[in-house]
């Protein structure tokens, strides 16, 4: 019985630490954007996104030269916008265009030995009626108890889209206790929904890994990874500061070749954004919670604004 009892202690052991120990190389999740993630009832511009992801990293042992690691993704997603109100009959008192934005894309990961990343990316769907944003504000009202939504046929009108992103960020400084880091983070956009760029400094303070191996950069999957992580598990705070260069946004100005939309504004061309948030990701699990202050970004009544984003994810073989 004590002989029994031993072996069943080992095995439950071992089929604990492989689980701990293993690599995986398939990540699923999504992420949540929405202002009332502040807690405090606000209700406007970018009220909700929601994005669903699915990644898988590639063989790291037939990888050449200096990279480490790369990845595919493969992505769906809704954003939608309102004025100061969901409840906008009169058009007179809109300060931002009812607009939604509809999307499925694809993007592939290079990550390299001295810590750089490129991500380069494609996106195809829609903004307008189509991007069925009031469909969703209404179920989702209905769903919570909000009040009823109205002034969505004044919505941006319906565009084709079709948009190219590419990130580039570069590891800056690591202390040597491997607490702290300082990372420059960049981004373009273009195409038929978003134009511009953006600049930013990522600063992490707590147990992190590599940019290769951090979830951060969506980077904890790994297949016959080359490099063993600094940390088994991730828990840390972190702040970017970013400003962007706002070219051309559909979901403000309308479409670019045809504009029908009744209402429409021009962009503040200088946007600044700071991110606040805390990841914790185990070799499985990954919870991700910030908040993103924004300036004023429309040429209109419109205030700054504000919201909170939650991000989860799985990872399997």
């Amino acid at each position: 019985m004590y002989k029994k009892l031993v072996l069943a202690t080992f095995a439950i052991l071992a089929v604990v630490y492989s689980s701990y120990a293993q690599e995986y190389k398939n990540e699923f999740g999504f992420k949540s954007d929405n202002d009332a993630y502040l807690w405090y009832g606000q209700d406007r511009y970018y009220t909700n996104g929601l994005f669903v992801y699915f990644r898988r990293a590639l063989n790291q042992e037939k990888l050449k030269g200096n990279l480490e690691k790369a990845t595919y993704e493969i992505s769906a997603g809704q954003k939608m916008y309102n004025p100061v109100s969901g409840y906008r009959p009169d058009p007179t008192t809109h300060d931002r265009p009812f607009a939604a934005y509809l999307y499925g894309g694809a993007q592939a990961g290079l990550f390299y030995k001295n810590e750089s990343i490129l991500k380069v990316g494609v996106n195809f769907g829609t903004v307008g009626p189509d991007a069925l944003g009031e469909e969703a504000q209404d179920l989702l009202h209905s769903i919570v108890g909000f009040y009823e939504v109205q002034g969505w046929n004044y919505q941006i009108a319906n565009e084709f889209a079709a948009n190219a992103n590419i990130q580039f960020a570069k590891l800056l400084h690591r202390s040597s206790d491997n607490v702290v880091d300082f990372t420059l983070d960049t981004y373009a956009n273009l195409g038929t929904t978003y134009n511009g760029a953006g600049i930013g400094i990522v600063f992490r303070a707590g147990d992190i890994n590599q940019l290769f191996n951090s979830n951060h950069y969506n980077a904890s999957i790994s297949n016959k990874s080359k490099t063993e992580k600094l940390k088994k598990r991730e828990f840390y705070f972190y702040a970017k500061p970013q400003l962007n260069y706002v070219a051309y946004d559909a979901t403000i100005q309308g479409s670019l070749f045809n504009d029908s939309s009744p209402v429409t504004f021009a962009v503040k061309p200088l946007v600044f954004a700071q991110s606040l948030g805390f990841n914790y990701s185990t070799p499985r699990f990954t919870l991700d919670y910030s908040l993103i202050f924004q300036s004023k970004e429309i040429k209109s009544s419109a205030k700054a604004h504000q919201y909170g984003s939650i991000s989860m994810y799985y990872r399997f073989n």
